[in-house]
């Protein structure tokens, strides 16, 4: 099983490819269509077999991903899995400005939008950490001005 089923519109191949290749690096395992769909494969099979192969589905989040026709069956199937978002199934990544409604706006995303490539890749890696992964810092927080 894949850690990861990355679903995109093809307005954002490159943006979805650069986050891939990012939780590749971070020794993730990923599913991405640029990469894993190959000619004469049935497109609809491959989506349903990425959507049950992966543990998770993150979401790359724009104007285009949000009004395709095609990218609603893929985190919905994530999000029916996990309608609270206990188990951080969807994870919804931005990678540019579009308001999110419906649904998604109870799901906390992980904005890209604005970051450098260092920014990115660390809001991106500590954004897909499991709901069991604790975000204490690694050193003690600064006590001046506190109190």
């Amino acid at each position: 099983m894949k850690d990861f089923f990355i679903s995109y519109n093809s307005a954002d191949k490159n943006r979805a490819e650069w986050i891939a290749w990012q939780l590749e690096e971070a020794s993730y395992t990923t599913i991405i269509q640029a990469w894993d769909f190959g000619p004469g494969e049935n497109f609809v099979l491959a989506m349903q077999r990425a959507a049950t192969e992966a543990k998770r589905t993150i979401a790359v989040l724009s104007p285009d991903y949000l009004t395709a026709q095609f990218t609603a069956p893929e985190w919905a199937a994530a999000f029916v899995q996990d309608p609270t978002g206990e188990k951080r199934l969807l994870v919804p990544v931005r990678v540019r400005p579009v308001d999110v409604t419906g649904l998604l706006t109870a799901i906390v995303y992980i904005d890209l939008v604005g970051a450098n490539k260092d920014e990115a890749r660390n809001r991106l890696l500590e954004g897909i950490k499991s709901k069991n992964d604790r975000k204490k810092p690694d050193s003690e927080p600064d006590f001046d001005n506190l109190f």
